[in-house]
């Protein structure tokens, strides 16, 4: 939802009201959220089987029944700009943790990216089961020292190396001042962050320069189609952009884009708006 104050734009996320939240002590708007969420059964195994065999005991299945549960501790503000969405929670960043739960043979181990990450949900997901992690946005606000915050409240839930790292869409030197972390990169994450279209040409352009370096790398974006703001024009632009992505470099790369069905399993308790769509863009160097 929105609303006006003089010359400024706030929103909030429509997801906001949904999860338990506390109000966090001299940080005015500041809210601690709690996103709740069932451990993966390959998890769970994992770490009971691991017990059981130091114990000296027999390894059994787990019990259906006996899911466990999790939380996700984030930071957040309850309202922000336009220009500073990053600093709330988003629904496409819990399909995008939803997606990367349920395809561990796609994300264990992996050495992942996250393009404008925001407060770090998405990323601290995708540490519990990934090699490495680089947790990336623009040095705007206080989103670095933001996530840097939820990193730390999270810190059990983490298993992989994890970096934060400016990208700037608008600036590619960026890019080459982060060449050493970004040289092992093979999937990328990016989720909500279309919200009008210079930025969707600059998120686009930003792909295509870091998919044109080795190694083969594969993008998942999941967003969703809001129809305030223009949101769903927007999407409509971002669907062109896919089409203009499709034809760069083709002497170089050749690329596979497809949007993904999302009806896998839900480990996030939130509402599965009918308007979230994900998708899978390769790029194989030839």
């Amino acid at each position: 939802m929105a609303s006006e104050n003089s010359e400024r734009i706030t929103v909030t996320s429509e997801i906001f009201d949904f999860f338990k939240k506390e109000a966090i002590d001299g940080s005015p708007g500041a809210v601690l959220s709690r996103y709740e969420f069932v451990y993966p059964a390959y998890i769970t195994s994992g770490e009971d089987n691991k017990k059981m065999k130091v114990q000296g005991l027999p390894v059994t299945k787990k019990d259906n029944h006996n899911k466990k549960e999790g939380v996700v501790l984030i930071e957040q503000q309850s309202a922000t700009t336009l220009d500073l969405v990053g600093e709330q929670v988003w629904r496409g960043a819990l399909l995008l943790a939803d997606f990367i739960l349920h395809h561990p043979e796609i994300f264990k181990n992996a050495n992942i990216l996250e393009l404008a990450s925001g407060v770090g949900l998405t990323s601290i997901v995708a540490s519990m089961i990934a090699k490495k992690v680089l947790i990336t946005d623009v040095d705007r606000g206080d989103i670095f020292s933001l996530i840097d915050r939820n990193f730390k409240r999270n810190k059990a839930l983490v298993k992989a190396e994890t970096l934060v790292k400016e990208i700037d869409f608008d600036n590619h030197a960026t890019i080459d001042e982060n060449s050493e972390s970004l040289k092992d990169i093979s999937i990328i994450l990016a989720a909500d962050i279309i919200y009008h279209n210079q930025l969707t040409d600059l998120f686009f352009k930003t792909v295509l320069r870091l998919m044109s370096d080795p190694p083969n790398k594969i993008l998942y974006v999941a967003q969703e189609k809001r129809y305030i703001f223009s949101f769903a024009l927007c999407y409509e632009y971002f669907l062109d952009r896919i089409e203009w992505l499709r034809s760069q470099n083709l002497s170089t790369i050749k690329w596979t884009i497809e949007e993904v069905p999302i009806d896998f399993k839900q480990y996030f308790i939130y509402e599965k708006s009918e308007n979230l769509v994900l998708w899978k863009i390769s790029a194989e160097l030839k």
